[in-house]
Formats: structure tokens, sequence, C-alpha cells
């Protein structure tokens, strides 16, 4: 987080906050009052079993729940959902440092 403090004005406009993403109603405070949200979280296990119940469900119900608090909140003009790298890391193909990385790098569906 260091790099986003270190941004012009961060000082003085920038608010990070902790939440729990699985538990409803815990952005409520949070996003009061806010024009903008971004949500960048997802759980992250590098050992799974049970990729469905162990990421996908977790990030569902966490983006869900970050949703609906700020479904709560008339100031709030935009919310921006960013994806995983699991939308491009997965397809085979060899990243390299004069790769440009687009649309063609979505990870295959069967991994998704």
């Amino acid at each position: 987080m260091e790099h986003l403090l270190a941004l012009d004005g961060a000082k003085e406009r920038l608010h990070l906050f902790k939440g729990d993403l699985l538990k409803e109603g815990s952005f409520d405070s949070v996003v009061d009052g806010c024009e903008g949200v971004f949500h960048t979280a997802s759980p992250v296990i590098n050992n799974f079993t049970d990729p469905q119940a162990e990421l996908i469900d977790p990030a569902l119900k966490g983006t869900l729940n970050v949703l609906r608090s700020c479904a709560k909140v008339p100031s709030i003009k935009r919310v921006v959902i960013t994806s995983s790298m699991a939308a491009v890391a997965f397809n085979g193909k060899l990243l390299a440092p004069d790769v440009i990385i687009d649309e063609t790098w979505f990870s295959d569906a069967g991994f998704l």
C-alpha cells in the first residue's frame, strides 16, 4: 500500500479501510459519505482443493457485500470492481517483457 500512500494528495484525500468481505454490512459505515468505491479485494489461496468453495464463492459473496453496502449510500456515484490475475494468468501463454497483454490473454474458460 506504500505506493498508494505516496501518490500526490493521498495524505489529504485517500482513505483506506479494512472490512470483513464475508460479513454483510461490514462496509456500511466505511462507504457512508463516499462518492466512489474501488473494490479490489479477493481471497487468495495458493493450495486449494475446491476452487468453487474456497475462491469463487467467497469472492462472489465479498463483491455482493460491498455492492449491498454501496447501494445503501446515495452519495456513491461510481463503484469500480477489479478482476484478479486469474482472469489472465492461466492461458498457457508465456509472459515476456515485450509481450502486450490484451483481450487475447483471458484465462481458459475451463480454468475459471
